[in-house]
Parts: structure tokens; sequence; C-alpha cells
């Protein structure tokens, strides 16, 4: 260090002390001077300080709270620990902060910088760390425009002025290792806006867990320490052909899908022993849960994110959530979590103008700001920004075994006037309203996570007719796994809302998908968004009187296990909830002790069971080789007809009539002589239908609808039903 003039040395003490410092590894700590080392300390709460072990007492500098020692050159340690006692009687020992070295790599800072650092929140955030045999904590944070970055927390009074950190230089990221710090410790950071001198006090973007809402601290915390039972669940899924496998979600909102006697909620080890063999014996292969990213609101469902790398401390730990995950690993039930990459909330403690500046976001509202949200856009162009996000997915899936993301809002993000009057968007660099970062973000998005994961799927919910959003990078697609098919979750919701008396003038909302059905990798929907908002729950969706109804909802399910296409389903659509979804409350699970919504809890199950162990209905949902239609043309009577096969010469033959008549003597096609019996009819007395049934049905060599063979069948009424031949 070079010799300071003590006018200047002033100067740099008043900006310690006012916390307005860029560089105060300049000031304290250990420094050269005419021959000797200098040992400055700043302790706003000291009354007394020396050196450990009984060393010289290093004097106060006079009138102010620095201390000052100058000690001839081989009198130091390596590093030197710190006595005092402050003016409250307390007694402590410590390293000084400010003795250290940088110790983020400039390759970390390069990589992070390039945005290709998939694991930079191993280094970014808060972390146990050891120098030359010392612990402590590293604090890392990225705040380009700050004027002054600070580590607050419960071990320095969260007084800005204590702990301030380490400029390290255009790379924007800032520094800070503070010896004798352990796990369980809370912290923020303090930060002063260049510009205005504000003092904004931030949670890190990096956190792992952080308290309970409505606190908003982040928590230091063990890391490598669950000792996971998966490794056959894992080694399996490297090498899963998931295109060609069964796939059947569960959607959990998990505050509200059970709750405990006094109405808190369960725990993640609590959600393990309850949702997880709830699930298993309905038959579903996947959980789907709705974010339980870290969120300071209850009411935004865990859409409005504020904790990118930590699980929500509602329900737990990181390792309690892991223990979730790992005991539906062991029940061979896959974990999908919904992930929001779209927007961020304007809470002041969290991301919006984290560094006084548009720093996430953009600065221009009308690319910035989704008005209907209320929420922020993320800057997609901005390196750092795209490898905050493309690394919080590659986390989920490292450190918590989870085996895909449903990616939010994909609509929003591709699409610049989203939801937009027509003044209120920028269009790109050629002038049309494709938001050409993001499609890049996603392209390195799937091929990352699909690389460093195989055998993990992303989903999009994506609601326009954007092409080739499951299609791969290198052919110009997006790169996605499966893509949310909500054109015909509208349509056949559409189509089941009408009488069935008038059903015939809306055959086409029942056929049109399969015009566009292997255009994409398609799920399925029923998700959350259909039961809430004064929309009903998918029961009340339903017409006619309450067996009506109850057929109908049957009749949906039906529909949607054999149509191709990987399954969602909501909670408590699997009995057929008759409220909507209030995600302020259990589901109605009294309502099992009644036969209708029994009867529709049985039928999933066995649309379940019956979907996973027939190929036919799954291994090729997305292309044209596994369906074929028998008869969509019967619109008077509102039945339809098809064929699902594998490929390898195995068929079934599913038949729904969408009317409350008994059709008898109904002929179809059918491809082989032989006889056909019923593996599913969803009238069956089992889920408290009417029971008209077929058992085994005996084909007749008469040609029909260009095949071969047809049976004659009764119908049920407002029912499906899948024959087999045997």
């Amino acid at each position: 260090m070079k010799k300071q003039s003590a006018n200047t040395l002033g100067i740099d003490l008043i900006k310690i002390t006012e916390a307005r410092h860029h560089d105060p590894f300049s000031v304290l700590g250990r420094h050269q001077q005419e021959g000797h080392i200098i040992v400055r300390v700043y302790l706003p709460y000291a009354e007394t300080l020396s050196f450990a072990d009984g060393g010289a007492n290093i004097p106060r500098i006079e009138g102010t709270d620095f201390f000052e020692y100058a000690a001839q050159p081989n009198e130091l340690p390596k590093h030197y620990q710190l006595a005092w006692i402050d003016k409250d009687g307390g007694e402590h020992t410590q390293y000084d902060p400010y003795d250290f070295g940088v110790q983020l790599p400039e390759f970390d800072r390069h990589l992070f910088a390039e945005g290709k650092h998939w694991h930079v929140y191993q280094k970014m955030g808060a972390h146990l760390h050891t120098v030359d045999g010392i612990s402590g904590v590293l604090f890392t944070v990225w705040a380009p425009n700050a004027g002054r970055v600070s580590v607050v927390g419960d071990f320095n009074r969260w007084d800005g002025r204590c702990h301030a950190m380490r400029s390290l230089g255009g790379s924007g990221i800032w520094e800070l290792f503070i010896p004798g710090l352990a796990a369980g410790c809370y912290y923020k950071y303090e930060i002063l806006n260049r510009q205005s001198n504000q003092i904004m006090v931030k949670t890190d973007p990096y956190g792992q867990q952080f308290e309970l809402r409505p606190q908003t601290a982040a928590m230091v915390i063990e890391e490598d320490t669950y000792q996971w039972q998966d490794k056959e669940w894992m080694d399996t899924r490297s090498g899963h052909d998931w295109l060609h496998e069964p796939m059947s979600i569960y959607e959990v909102h998990l505050s509200s899908w059970k709750r405990n006697a006094q109405g808190d909620f369960l725990n993640y080890r609590e959600l393990a022993n309850e949702l997880v063999p709830y699930v298993k014996d309905l038959g579903f292969t996947h959980i789907e849960l709705m974010p339980i990213t870290e969120h300071p609101l209850d009411a935004s469902w865990g859409y409005q994110t504020t904790g990118y790398f930590a699980p929500t401390s509602r329900f737990g730990t990181p390792d309690d959530f892991r223990f979730f995950v790992d005991a539906c690993h062991q029940q061979n039930i896959g974990i999908i979590l919904d992930w929001v990459p779209a927007h961020f909330p304007k809470d002041a403690f969290a991301l919006a103008r984290f560094d006084g500046s548009a720093l996430y976001e953009h600065e221009d509202p009308r690319k910035g700001e989704h008005r209907d949200w209320g929420t922020l856009i993320y800057n997609y162009g901005r390196n750092e920004v795209k490898n905050f996000l493309l690394s919080s997915a590659v986390f989920w899936l490292r450190e918590f075994h989870l085996d895909g993301l449903r990616v939010d809002a994909v609509a929003s993000m591709l699409y610049l006037d989203y939801s937009r009057e027509k003044d209120d968007w920028l269009p790109n660099i050629y002038g049309g309203n494709e938001n050409l970062e993001a499609i890049d973000f996603f392209r390195e998005l799937n091929t990352v996570t699909h690389e460093q994961h195989p055998g993990t799927v992303m989903m999009a919910e994506e609601s326009t007719a954007w092409p080739q959003v499951t299609r791969p990078t290198w052919v110009g697609g997006l790169g996605f796994s499966m893509k949310w098919n909500m054109g015909w979750m509208h349509d056949i919701l559409s189509y089941m809302s009408e009488d069935p008396i008038h059903r015939r003038y809306h055959h086409d909302e029942l056929t049109f998908g399969m015009l566009y059905a292997f255009t994409e990798n398609f799920t399925l929907p029923f998700s959350h968004d259909e039961v809430v908002h004064g929309k009903g729950s998918l029961l009340n969706k339903m017409p006619g009187d309450e067996w009506q109804r109850f057929a109908n909802l049957r009749l949906l399910y039906t529909l949607m296990f054999t149509y191709p296409g990987k399954k969602l389903l909501f909670m408590g659509c699997e009995f057929g909830q008759g409220t909507q979804w209030n995600f302020d409350q259990s589901l109605d699970w009294y309502v099992l002790d009644y036969p209708h919504h029994k009867g529709v809890q049985n039928l999933l199950k066995d649309l379940n069971r019956v979907y996973k162990s027939n190929p036919p209905l799954f291994k090729h949902d997305f292309d044209y080789q596994g369906f074929e239609w028998i008869d969509c043309h019967d619109v008077e009577q509102s039945v339809i007809s098809y064929r699902r096969k594998d490929g390898d010469g195995n068929e079934l033959v599913v038949v729904l009539n969408f009317t409350p008549m008994v059709r008898e003597n109904y002929r179809i096609g059918v491809p082989e002589a032989g006889t056909y019996h019923e593996i599913l009819n969803s009238d069956a007395g089992l889920y408290d239908g009417s029971n008209v049934i077929n058992t085994a049905v005996s084909s007749d060599p008469i040609a029909w609808m260009n095949l071969p063979q047809s049976v004659s069948l009764t119908l049920p009424p407002l029912g499906g039903m899948i024959l087999k031949l045997s």
C-alpha cells in the first residue's frame, strides 16, 4: 500500500464510518507502511481491542471506533486473531476478515461473465469456507452498480458499517470471507445506491434457505449432508426413454393438498408419509409441484418467486425437501417442479433494482414490466442474468434430484407484445415481436439441462401456435421435451360443458385436436388454472343432474387417458371435488364418503393401471403410428371411436358415447377377428355408474368403416369403454 497522507487517511476513515467506502480493504486490515506493518481495525461496538491469546493491546484512534497497531515485520502470524470486549460487556474473538485475500477464482468470475457457469450457485451466495485451516463463511454477490455492499446479519447487529465487502473490479462481484461464522446464521446485503446514496437491504439472490415468511433473511446452511437412497432410480433415469413410456402427473399445491388437525401446513417429511403413498395408490407416475421456490406471499401460489435456489421454509429445511424427493423416488414416483423464469416480484427486499439499477430487469417498462401481473421481466440478454436462471434450473435437477421442470408462462417470454397495448412494447432489431434473447435462453436452457442431466424433462406451458417448441434446437426448435396442449384442453372442456342434446353442433371441438396432435410432444393438462378464479371445479363444468355430471366427468377422464399425449390432473379432480380450488384450505376429503366421489377416484386408479400396463396407450403418444380413427363422423349420436397402437401389433379399441342414451347394437369396425373384452368401462358399478357393460364381444366377418371385421356393442350412457382383443 502506498503511503497515505493524514488528510487522505482521514477522508477514508470518514467514508468507512459512514459506510460509503468502495474499497474497505485499502484501509482496513494489514498494510506495509514506513518499515512497519500497520493493522487497522474498525469495530463500532468495541470498548477495548487486543490481539488474542494475551497479545498486545491495539490502541484506539482517539475520538473514533478505529484501532491501529504498528507491528514489526515478523511480529504477526500469517493470520492474526482479534479479541475485544464490546460496550455491553460481551467478549469476542475472531480472525480479522480484512486480513484475507481474494477468494473467488478468476476462472469462476470469467465463466459467470460469459453466462456459462452452470454451477455458479456453488460460488455465489453464502458458503461455508476454509482458508489456511480457518473456517468461516464466504459471501459473494453480484451488484456491479453499487457504491458499497456490506454483509449484515445477526452476527453484527445488522449494521452495514461492520462488514463492508471487497469489490472484484469489472466482474461486478463483491465478496467477503468472515472467519468464525457457521451454519445457521441469518444475513442480508446492505447496498449503497451509487447514484442516489440510498441505502437498500436485500436478501441474497443465491440464498439456499430463508427465514419463515414474512421474514426474508437468508440463512447460511450446511451443504452436502443428506444421504440419498435413490441411486437405483437415478441410474435408471439417466437412460430413461420418456418419449415412449407412460407419464401420468398429479399436480399438487402443497399448502392446500391436506392440512393437519390444527389447520397448519404438513411439512415435507409428513408429506412424504402421506402424499407419496396416496399418489402411489392412485397409480400416477409423477408429482408436479406448484412452485415451492421461496416466495413471500401465500396468495401468489409460489409464482412470484424471490428465492430461486431455496425450497420454501413453509414446509421445512432443504434436507427435509430432499427427504420428500427421496421418498418419491423410492416408490418409483418422479418429481417435476413448476419453475418461474418469466418474471419476479417488485418486493423491495428482493431482486427489483437490486443494486440501485435495473440489474435483473429491463430499465424500460415496455420491456421490463408485466402490466397484468405487476411483476418485472428478466433481461435475458444480460449474461449474468441468464446465468442466474440457467444455474437455478441445474441446481434443482442436480442438488434435489428433481426429474424435470415445468417452465411457467413461456408465451409471455416469447412475445415482446404479450398482453400489451400496441404502443406499449418495443420491437426486436428486425422489427418483429419475437423476444430473440428469450428464444436463445430457452435453447440454451434445454441444451444444458438435457446434457447435464439426461433423462430429465423440460415442459413448456405455452398457449400459442409458436412452432417447434418441442423440436430439437439443431433444427430450429426451442428444445423442450413437452408442451402443454392448451388448445385441446380448452376445446374439450368447452365441448363437455355443452348439454348433450347440443353436442352434435359442437362435434368439431371433440375431434379438431387430432389435426395437430403430433406437431408437438403434448401433455394433456387439466391443471389448477381450470378450477380457480370463478371457473368452478371440473365436476361443476359438467352439465345435467348429479348423476350426469359425475358420468360426464368419468367420460372426460376416459377420453383423456386414451387420447395421445402424456397426462396431468390437478389435485382434487381425481375424486370430483365439487368446489373450486381454494389455496387457503385443505381439499374436501370428506366427499370420499359419498359413492359418486369414491367412484371417480376408483376410476382414476383403474385408468392409471390400464394406461401404464398397455403400451398402445403410451408408446407412440407423439406420432401418428399410435392412433387411428375408427369413426370420427357420428355427429348425430355424439359417438367417437379410435384405435391405439404400439407399433408391435398390439392394439386397443376405444369407444366414447357423449350422450346419456344407451345405444344398443352399435356397430364399429375392428382390425382383426376374435373376441374383444372390455378392460375398462367408465359406467361400471364400481365407479357408481349404471353398469351398462359388455363382458366379451365376438367379432363378425362384416366389413365396417374400412375395416375387415366389426363388433356390435351396447354403449353405456355418457360412458367410455376400452376393448382389447383376447
